[in-house]
């Protein structure tokens, strides 16, 4: 009994098909392989016949180094540029008006321990806070400030620090 070869559809042992090639030599491609091959034997040797000596002479010898090139002197710099390294500069600057202090307030808590709380996490930051107790028409409240900055960029390079560390929501103004 013949075994089955379900995946190719053909039957294996006794009755195997005839191979597909038919076993003659590829005429057509050898053919069309040995003029392209005599193709470009022949461009090359017409290239090599065809050629300017000059031209060859120069693709080997991109820069030909003369004795006129080497015994020219430097050209002298224009006159501008000493002018350039001679000349000064004047530039007006004005003084910039602090508007005075600065303070960051990173919260505002209705009990002493929450206020603590926020306290100790500006503290990990690496911040100092104070708390300062207000008392308003709505209560006594427990402020967490930090402070006094002289300019607002200290103020703000506080404020990105607490960020990194995950306190968001810290306001900056006037020290009162």
């Amino acid at each position: 009994m013949a075994q089955h070869d379900y995946i190719n559809k053909k039957p294996k042992g006794k009755g195997k098909d005839k191979p597909t090639s038919s076993g003659k030599f590829p005429i057509f491609a050898t053919v069309f392989a040995i003029l392209l091959i005599s193709g470009f034997a022949y461009g090359l040797w017409y290239i090599k016949t065809n050629a300017d000596p000059q031209e060859v002479e120069q693709a080997k010898n991109p820069h030909p180094i003369t004795e006129q090139k080497t015994s020219k002197p430097k050209p002298r710099p224009p006159e501008f540029i000493e002018e350039i390294k001679n000349h000064e500069i004047k530039v007006e600057v004005k003084e910039i008006e602090s508007k005075g202090p600065y303070q960051m307030q990173c919260g505002s808590f209705k009990t002493h321990s929450q206020a603590e709380a926020m306290k100790a996490k500006v503290a990990f930051a690496g911040l100092i806070a104070e708390i300062r107790r207000t008392e308003g028409s709505n209560g006594v409240w427990y402020r967490v400030r930090l402070g006094p900055y002289d300019t607002k960029r200290l103020a703000e390079s506080d404020k990105n620090k607490l960020q990194r560390v995950g306190i968001f929501g810290c306001g900056i103004w006037g020290w009162t």
